[in-house]
């Protein structure tokens, strides 16, 4: 088994940045032989016209090159940080949310929507008076939450399961039948 072989091995299960010295550690070689296969497997990289490369900015890490990223995302989208769960949440529940009131409810508002916006999850668009954003969902939020109504009456659906929880109705989660919202995997 050649070195490259299980350094690529280790890049590909690791899938974080490694530095040469945890490389060596995990494959019990020397670090300055370790590094000369890296190298070496690096070139093999550049040299193919594959869709992955080693990028060697902050340590080693075996990923897909930039230009093959959408079928990635398309495949595998990102997971989202709670933090910005919630702010697409209450946009979702609230749509179409002024971008200002969304900034009174969660103090980062503004990150969270352009992190959601480049991921294509809402869409932005000037209200009446051209002072603030509205935002709302977009169909790819559909998508990626696998909805097949609408975001308003699922959420009334969801109130009303919250509201039964508030009055100590315990079963009425047995009874909810969100199967016409949600798609069977």
């Amino acid at each position: 088994m050649s070195l490259k072989a299980r350094i690529e091995a280790v890049l590909f299960i690791t899938a974080q940045a490694l530095e040469v010295k945890d490389i060596a550690e995990i494959l019990k070689e020397d670090e300055a032989v370790v590094e000369e296969a890296l190298l070496d497997l690096i070139m093999d990289y550049s040299a193919r016209e594959g869709a992955l490369e080693i990028d060697d900015e902050n340590g080693y890490i075996l990923q897909v090159k930039e230009e093959y990223m959408d079928i990635v995302e398309q495949l595998c989208p990102v997971e989202l940080k709670p933090a910005v769960l919630k702010t697409l949440t209450i946009i979702a529940l609230k749509e179409p949310i002024r971008q200002s009131y969304l900034k009174e409810l969660r103090s980062n508002a503004y990150e969270h929507v352009q992190e959601l916006l480049k991921m294509g999850l809402i869409s932005r668009h000037r209200d009446k008076n051209g002072r603030s954003f509205n935002l709302k969902t977009t169909p790819k939020f559909r998508e990626y939450f696998k909805l097949k109504g609408d975001a308003k009456t699922l959420a009334k659906i969801i109130d009303l399961e919250k509201q039964a929880r508030d009055n100590g109705d315990e079963d009425f989660e047995e009874h909810l039948d969100l199967s016409e919202f949600v798609e069977e995997n």
